[in-house]
């Protein structure tokens, strides 16, 4: 009954749930080739899937954390004022910039910052 006379709750639940949400997109990008199913019938070939998609999972939730904190960062040393509210909405499961399949390029001129992050492309805000 909480559920329905608390908006406040209602509105965190969702929250969470899409968080949960959000997660699992991201693991069935990571493991597209297989349409996010494990196929193996062994229980160790099943958990070395599953280990394997945690530990890429992770590396990409990290690089985000990485470069949205840089980001902020960067952005208040600009001098813009950023809401408190809006950075506890920021979500580091996004993989539009990560190149899961096609052409990896290796190259030994990446214009690095002296943390070894590319440059950041901010915009003002409006």
């Amino acid at each position: 009954m909480r559920w329905f006379d608390d908006p406040a709750l209602r509105r965190t639940v969702t929250a969470e749930l899409n968080k949960g949400e959000a997660r699992n997109s991201l693991a069935r990008a990571v493991a597209f080739h297989r349409l996010g199913r494990f196929r193996d019938r062994g229980l160790e070939n099943q958990q070395t899937r599953a280990a394997a998609l945690n530990l890429v999972t992770a590396a990409i939730i990290l690089f985000n954390c990485r470069y949205l904190g840089h980001a902020v960062e960067e952005m208040r040393r600009r001098g813009s004022q950023i809401d408190p509210a809006m950075l506890s909405r920021l979500s580091p499961l996004g993989w539009d910039r990560i190149n899961l399949t096609g052409d990896y390029v290796w190259s030994d001129h990446l214009d690095l910052d002296a943390n070894g992050l590319m440059p950041l492309l901010i915009k003002p805000l409006p």
